[in-house]
């Protein structure tokens, strides 16, 4: 296994991360925007959103849905920030709000995938997998977690990856059971592997690096391949 930085970073803090037909779904905390990405890396459209901190990114159901924190600090206010943690339902090209919900919790949000009409989500109190019905958001399945810093997902075969940006390793769960089916272990000088997506059998992550603490100094968007 190698870890294989691939595209340039479309902002300054690739967070969140979701492939689909049209391209790579890129989630940035600086700014809160949605940059869609070609094969090549190259930007094919940027999507301004009400995301306040965001996180994840999935899309789903004809919606865009990102992990919104709130409370950013990187960029002015806005008009739409209410300092609370929301799942926004958006419009997949406008970004504009369609709706949104409490996270489960009550907590912060880091990941969030769509799988077969239900999202699976994280939280932190306490540490799991989730996974909810996207129309009232309440819990359908419950998988706890000891990963340190749960964070980005990727739905694949029989079970999900889960990034843990602090320490650096990315576990796979069976969606049924919540068993640990796999783990990756990266390097300490790698990166902290924060979104997630899976593409022809390849996990893609990104790494917002600064200004998070980092052994590294620069963000990164790349893939995990094997060698």
């Amino acid at each position: 296994m190698k870890v294989l930085p691939t595209y340039p970073v479309p902002d300054r803090m690739p967070n969140g991360l979701q492939w689909t037909d049209e391209g790579l779904f890129v989630m940035d905390q600086y700014s809160d925007n949605v940059y869609v990405l070609g094969d090549g890396g190259q930007v094919i459209r940027t999507i301004e959103t009400p995301t306040e901190n965001g996180s994840g990114i999935t899309v789903g159901g004809g919606y865009l849905w990102t992990a919104s924190n709130g409370s950013t600090t990187a960029r002015p206010f806005r008009a739409t920030d209410t300092h609370v943690p929301w799942v926004y339902k958006l419009d997949l090209n406008s970004g504009e709000t369609v709706d949104r919900y409490p996270t489960p919790d009550g907590g912060g949000i880091h990941g969030i995938e769509w799988d077969d009409g239900l999202l699976w989500v994280t939280a932190f109190n306490p540490k799991a997998l989730l996974l909810v019905d996207p129309t009232d958001f309440k819990v359908v399945r419950n998988l706890p977690s000891d990963l340190v810093v749960l964070h980005g997902l990727a739905r694949d075969g029989e079970g999900i990856w889960c990034s843990d940006r602090m320490a650096k390793v990315i576990a796979k769960y069976d969606v049924e059971t919540g068993q640990e089916l796999d783990r990756i272990a990266l390097p300490p000088d790698g990166p902290d592997p924060h979104g997630l997506s899976i593409r022809d059998g390849e996990l893609w992550y990104s790494d917002a690096a600064f200004p998070l603490p980092s052994t590294r100094d620069y963000p990164e968007i790349g893939k995990i391949v094997d060698q």
